[in-house]
């Protein structure tokens, strides 16, 4: 039998759950749906679905809460999440890509774009293949454990700036503009803004700490890269 994706709708709102449940069906998903926060993780503790659709505004705990709960569990930090809000305002989008919201899309919205949307983040969510250890200067990355040390110190990065920093690695030295990165890391799909990027790029250097952070250079102009030719200094 077919696999049928699982999408977990977070909606407190009736008629826009059954709405997005009605063309999820359509178009080949499995929706389950959650009205608020504590129906949510009892759905997720049962079975993990293939992607998470979160309203922003719940009763309880809002959606920003959920969404950097489940990112911070080991068990739910790889399921793709759509945050669904009627905030618009980029100041949100940031807020909601900064608690863990792997993409965003603001109410109303049309259901054409919201599948789109799912496929998207289903297209990036594929696993690459090499789950080869890759390394640059100090900094070293295990796919197959999902874990990036510098200097044998233990960093502690998200799902998205995981993919980023395994792409700039095996891709050393090399300058890639924003929307080349969000087709290699995001996917193909032209939803997500190329300032997503500079968010992530900031985030990425923050987990990876002052020092190996330098390695991610910004080149004005054209994108980012990562190298190795820079004065980190070393440990006496």
């Amino acid at each position: 039998m077919r696999h049928l994706p699982g999408v977990l709708i977070v909606e407190d709102e009736p008629a826009i759950a059954e709405l997005i449940s009605v063309n999820l069906k359509h178009s080949g998903f499995r929706p389950v749906w959650a009205i608020d926060s504590s129906t949510a993780q009892a759905e997720l503790d049962a079975v993990l679905p293939d992607v998470i659709l979160l309203d922003w505004m719940l009763p309880g705990e809002s959606g920003l809460v959920l969404a950097k709960r489940w990112r911070a569990h080991p068990r739910t930090k790889s399921v793709p999440i759509i945050m669904l809000t009627a905030r618009g305002d980029e100041s949100d989008r940031v807020a909601g890509l900064d608690a863990g919201a792997d993409d965003y899309i603001a109410k109303p919205f049309s259901t054409k774009e919201l599948l789109a949307r799912i496929r998207a983040v289903l297209r990036r969510r594929a696993p690459e293949q090499d789950l080869s250890v890759v390394s640059a200067g100090d900094l070293t990355l295990d796919p197959s454990t999902y874990r990036v040390t510098f200097r044998g110190h233990l960093l502690k990065l998200g799902p998205t700036e995981f993919k980023l920093l395994h792409y700039l690695i095996t891709h050393a030295e090399r300058v890639h503009s924003r929307s080349q990165l969000l087709d290699k890391v995001w996917g193909d799909h032209v939803f997500i803004e190329e300032r997503t990027v500079d968010v992530h790029m900031k985030r990425l250097r923050e987990a990876l700490g002052l020092e190996a952070g330098q390695m991610v250079e910004t080149v004005r102009g054209a994108g980012y890269r990562l190298t190795t030719q820079v004065a980190v200094a070393k440990p006496a």
